[in-house]
């Protein structure tokens, strides 16, 4: 009876990287053709780029000229490029070193100084000058800049000084807070290996990573960051997470003594070479320096990354040296005015051109008006209009408003690289994740497990993978109590046989070391999560060896094998050995016991592996068998370390290896007991399922893009809510027609052209298997589709996909530096839910930019509105009347407005922000609703504004009698407070305009805080009742303060003397107040009309909500 053996279990994922092009003239250098009496080392080497040809390098070769050919390689790029086609003799040779002794010191020294330093360069930091110009170079600066002189050129000097302190402060905050930024970003460029073990002079020392140059010796072991690119001289168990280099999600075995025949073989398949940044999961080895730095195989990535700077400078070349000047020229005007900063720096600079020429046509039409006779009168009010259009103090509130968003967002384990991601984040409509550590935890749990008498055990609810008191372990269906757990595995004699086999066959270590709160876990992710489960049972591997077990022989996992297996004997209970074996299902079940195992039993195995896979398990399969003791010899013991660590193998060639090897490994696992499968599973970050929940009430649809397995990322994607948990193909379900491609193998997406993917009406959610151009491919798409996605990335493949879109995010802990270089966010830890925080913070920052902003909009178009239709109010000479002087209107610009506009930028983020739709990035801050808001409420204000100065001119009270018309306005009553009191009612009427628009200011900070929803019922989620209006202003406490100050300081402005009518150019009041209560009270209701209106017919963006995650 047949029975199928082959399961669709994991194996790699994404193909790797290929090497770069051979350089013709480094290799001509390093493959030197031998003569006839040359005597190779190794009859297999090939030496050039075509099969067709061979050559050896003479084992008596020069090392001075083998010194040269490796310095030339390094300097042409290629670094030792062909190193892993060398045997290890050859390489020594090469390089001129020695494999026991490695390089002395000064030959080391020599080394450093001409290959330089071991490390990949990030992205540039820029210069505390670079910095600073930064600072005023926008448009917005040089409008006030050029404010600033005009004001002292007419002796304005407290105009100017505040206009000069507002800038100074503006340059200030900005340059530390861009400092700050600089240095956070370079210092995640620490996060490589710091420190290596170097042999030097035939003694092994610690080092800084950087100190090492081609020809060093270097060993390494279980959890060490490769410091540079290594071919190894010898390894024992080897085994690399790549994942950063190639994307693979498990490890690779190395192997030191396998030479391919082919050079032309991707990066991946270099089993006997180690890349830099790559981690050791388990084993240990010694490796030879071949590369380092930007020679790297990541820095190569990296060097192509930047690259594309160079390509523009080099096509300059060809230019004209008058082009060129234009060009330069062009490209300063372009910095100066703040013209190639982020979005809305852009957007902001250019709306501060359009303010500046709006500010020169009043200018204009107020000179037009007395027929261009500009006297000192009219010169001062047209730059009082001019000064009017300028929102002086929106400058500095954004740039503090943007510093302590970016501070929030540190908060929040966000590191912002570039303002363009935090401005644009809160309009992010799709995000495409990878899975394992950003979704899930990065660490294998044992899920499941079903032993060969029907036993089924499971683990429920681990939140820490290492530690094994967390969570709950079932049998069936009832929970093991964690105080007789250990008995259960003594009365259970075949759990027990199965917790001993996957403790002693393995070779992680989990330990909590005394006076900390957590396990630490070392070794392959599959064995930390099986030592795991054993230690759960009081079974771990210390607990096993203590009971008088001894270890004789050692197979470790090959991936042409796909198992691992150890021998070990009872000296306690004088028993028999037995070889113990864990590995795929397709690999251990030929080599069951035929007497032990029938058919029947096999496909039952299948069957229930087929079960566990569909989970989206990862399934291994345990057995043991009794083994001869005699046919163990030592020199079968394929563990040969010395005490001191050194790592040695014996024998020259594979083949030798081989003979030694293979006849025991066979004859030892061979006719195994089965003893049960394992199923595990990277489990999902406890925060992910109800950070994808937020995304999806935000509109935002996430995309899962991993390298892992079909089913597993089907499970995961389920299991958070990726995907809805009723579409499920694998169980029969039937999926209907708009959802039948949200699961899709990276091969099928990448064989459609660009026309189907457009032609999808949904892009897929879950992609499985994604090579880093699928990646891409999956950006481009959305692009098409108009959606702004972002992009998590952690690997140096991932760098092409966070660049291409919106906004990459690399990893902090786990991503490498080339990622870190190419995203615009780094995530602190890793962190899904942590993308969410972002876009909530980003959503809160767009929203509170234009809260301010329209506050700031509105009183400039008040003060525009008043002054001009100002002209009009003529004295009996025929000279206008300012309605407010130059001073007051500055000080509610840069006193009343700054800080109430600072206040909305301080505002917490709205319970709505996630329930509605993202904003659109493409209109950009000033969309439709700001701009006809700002007109409603500008022309309003400056209506009321108007009609409070006309109410009290032109009432007659307090006149004087017989006058009427223009004489009630006095003579020449913008200059000074005349002694006769010919200007009492015209400082009067100034002081009653100044009071409303000071109240209206005040009243608009708290009205903006929402664009719809009215004041007395702005959280009906948290407050209801006549009292929610209380707690609404109170809740964002600076603003209320500001508000408060702002209502206070109202009352001195007005009534101290001298400061009244000598700087402020107004007197105090009595009755007028009541004409202030009466225009604030108008202007509430109609701000609450206007949002009426907007709630009825859902006018305003935020009237929106979601009612279904938005799709791409």
């Amino acid at each position: 009876m047949g029975t199928e053996t082959e399961l669709d279990v994991e194996g790699q994922t994404e193909p790797p990287i290929c090497g770069l092009n051979k350089n013709s003239d480094s290799y001509s250098q390093l493959n030197t053709e031998s003569g006839p009496g040359t005597g190779a080392t190794n009859s297999s080497f090939t030496a050039t780029p075509n099969k067709s040809e061979s050559a050896t390098l003479a084992d008596d070769t020069d090392a001075a000229t083998a010194e040269c050919a490796i310095i030339q390689s390094n300097r042409d790029g290629a670094g030792a490029e062909y190193a892993y086609s060398y045997t290890v003799p050859q390489v020594c040779v090469l390089l001129n070193t020695d494999v026991d002794n490695g390089l002395d010191t000064a030959e080391a020294a020599r080394r450093l100084a001409r290959y330089g330093p071991n490390k990949v360069e990030g992205a540039k930091g820029l210069s505390m000058w670079t910095i600073l110009l930064r600072q005023v170079s926008n448009s917005l600066t040089l409008v006030l800049v050029i404010t600033m002189i005009l004001s002292f050129a007419i002796d304005d000097h407290i105009e100017g000084g505040v206009i000069g302190a507002v800038i100074l402060l503006n340059i200030v905050v900005g340059f530390i807070q861009d400092y700050r930024a600089e240095q956070t970003i370079q210092a995640l460029y620490a996060l490589s290996a710091p420190t290596c073990k170097v042999i030097r002079q035939g003694k092994m020392e610690s080092i800084k990573a950087e100190g090492l140059v081609p020809g060093d010796v270097v060993r390494l072991g279980v959890g060490d960051v490769v410091p540079a690119d290594l071919r190894l001289a010898s390894s024992i168990n080897l085994s690399t997470d790549e994942a950063l280099l190639t994307g693979e999600s498990v490890p690779v075995s190395k192997h030191a003594e396998i030479i391919p025949k082919d050079r032309d073989i991707p990066l991946g398949d270099r089993v006997n070479m180690v890349y830099s940044a790559s981690t050791v999961t388990r084993g240990r080895a010694v490796g030879i320096v071949t590369a380092t730095g930007m020679v790297t195989e990541v820095g190569k990535i990296a060097e192509l990354l930047r690259g594309n700077r160079g390509q523009s400078s080099t096509a300059s070349e060809s230019q004209s040296a008058f082009r060129k000047l234009l060009v330069r020229v062009k490209n300063v005007f372009i910095v100066l005015l703040g013209l190639d900063g982020t979005p809305l720096q852009i957007s902001l600079s250019k709306f501060a051109l359009l303010l500046f020429a709006l500010a020169i046509l009043l200018a204009i039409i107020v000179f037009s008006v007395s027929r261009f006779v500009v006297t000192d009168s009219v010169l001062i009010y047209g730059i009082c209009v001019a000064v009017a259009v300028i929102p002086e103090s929106l400058i500095a509130v954004l740039t503090i408003a943007t510093a302590l968003g970016t501070r929030a967002m540190a908060r929040g384990n966000v590191v912002i690289r570039k303002l363009a991601a935090l401005e644009a984040v809160g309009g992010v409509t799709n995000i495409c994740s990878d899975k394992t550590g950003t979704l899930t935890q990065g660490k294998m749990v044992v899920r499941k497990v079903w032993l060969a008498d029907g036993t089924e055990l499971s683990v429920e609810n681990s939140t820490h993978p290492f530690d094994p008191k967390s969570g709950s372990v079932h049998m069936g269906d009832s929970p093991l109590d964690s105080a007789t757990i250990s008995a259960t595995a003594e009365k259970t004699p075949l759990l027990r046989k199965f917790l001993q086999t996957v403790a002693l066959c393995n070779n992680s270590t989990v330990v909590k070391h005394s006076g900390e709160s957590q396990y630490n876990a070392a070794g392959e992710p599959t064995e930390i999560a099986l030592h795991v489960f054993a230690m759960r049972f009081g079974m771990g591997k210390p607990e096993v060896l203590s009971s008088g077990h001894q270890f004789l022989a050692e197979f470790p996992f090959d991936s042409s094998c796909k198992r691992m297996t150890v021998v070990y004997s009872d000296t306690e209970r004088k028993a028999q050995p037995y070889a113990y074996t864990k590995g795929a299902i397709e690999a251990i079940l030929p080599l069951l016991d035929p007497a032990t195992v029938s058919d029947e039993l096999k496909t039952d195995i299948v069957a229930r592996a087929e079960a566990l896979a569909v989970q989206g398990l990862r399934v291994l399969c345990v057995a043991r068998r009794s083994v001869d003791a005699d046919a163990l010899s030592p020199s079968h013991a394929l563990d040969t370390s010395t005490e001191d660590g050194t790592a040695t193998i014996t024998g020259s060639t594979t083949d030798e290896k081989a003979a030694m090897a293979g006849p025991d490994r066979s004859a030892t696992e061979n006719k195994l007991t089965f003893l049960g499968l394992a199923g595990l599973y990277d489990p999902p970050r406890p925060e992910s399922a109800d950070a994808v929940r937020k995304c999806r009430d935000a509109g935002v649809q996430v995309h899962m893009l991993t390298g892992d397995h079909v089913k597993t990322a089907t499970t995961i994607a389920r299991e958070i809510g990726i995907i809805d948990q009723v579409h499920n193909p694998s169980s029969g379900v039937t999926v209907s027609n708009e959802r039948q491609n949200e699961i899709m193998l990276a091969s099928t997406f990448d064989k459609l052209t660009d026309k189907d993917i457009d032609e999808m009406l949904n892009l897929p959610l879950v992609l499985a298997r994604c090579s880093p151009a699928t990646k891409v491919r999956m950006v481009e798409a959305m692009h098409r589709r108009k959606a702004f996605c972002v992009m998590t990335g952690d690997g140096v493949n991932d760098s092409p996909a966070l660049k291409k879109s919106d906004v990459g995010i690399a990893m902090g802990l786990n991503g490498s530096d080339v990622a870190k270089e190419a995203a615009d966010m780094v995530l602190t830890d890793d962190n899904f839910a942590s993308i969410v925080t972002a876009i909530e913070e980003g959503r809160r920052l767009f929203d509170n930019i234009q809260k301010f902003l329209l506050h700031l909009l509105i009183s400039n178009i008040a003060q525009v509105i008043l002054l001009l239709l100002g002209l009009s109010f003529k004295d009996s000479t025929g000279v206008s009347v300012f309605p407010l002087s130059p001073l007051e209107i500055l000080w509610a610009n840069l006193v009343t407005s700054s800080f109430l506009a600072l206040g909305l930028g301080l505002e917490p983020v709205q319970a709505d922000a996630m329930q509605r739709p993202p904003h659109d990035n493409r209109i950009g801050i000033f969309t439709r609703e700001l701009i006809i808001d700002k007109f409603v409420y500008g022309t309003a204000m400056g209506a009321l504004c108007l009609a409070s100065f006309t109410a009290v001119a032109y009432s007659g009270i307090n006149a004087p009698n017989g006058l009427s018309g223009s004489a009630l306005l006095g003579h020449l009553c913008n200059d000074e407070y005349p002694a006769d009191g010919s200007c009492d009612i015209v400082f009067r009427a100034r002081a009653s305009t100044f009071a409303t628009l000071t109240f209206l200011l005040l009243v608009t900070a708290w009205e903006a805080k929402h664009f719809t929803r009215s004041l007395f019922n702005m959280h009906p989620e948290r407050w209801t009742g006549i009292t929610s209006i209380i707690w609404t202003i109170w809740e964002n406490k600076f603003l209320f303060g500001a508000v408060t100050a702002g209502f206070v300081i109202c009352f001195p402005v007005i009534y101290l003397p001298v400061v009244n009518r000598t700087v402020f150019k107004h007197g105090p009041i009595t009755w007028e107040w009541g004409v202030v209560v009466g225009t604030v009270v108008v202007y509430i209701a109609i701000v609450e009309s206007w949002k009426c209106i907007k709630r009825r017919f859902k006018l305003g963006a935020t009237a929106q909500r979601v009612v279904k995650a938005g799709e791409a």
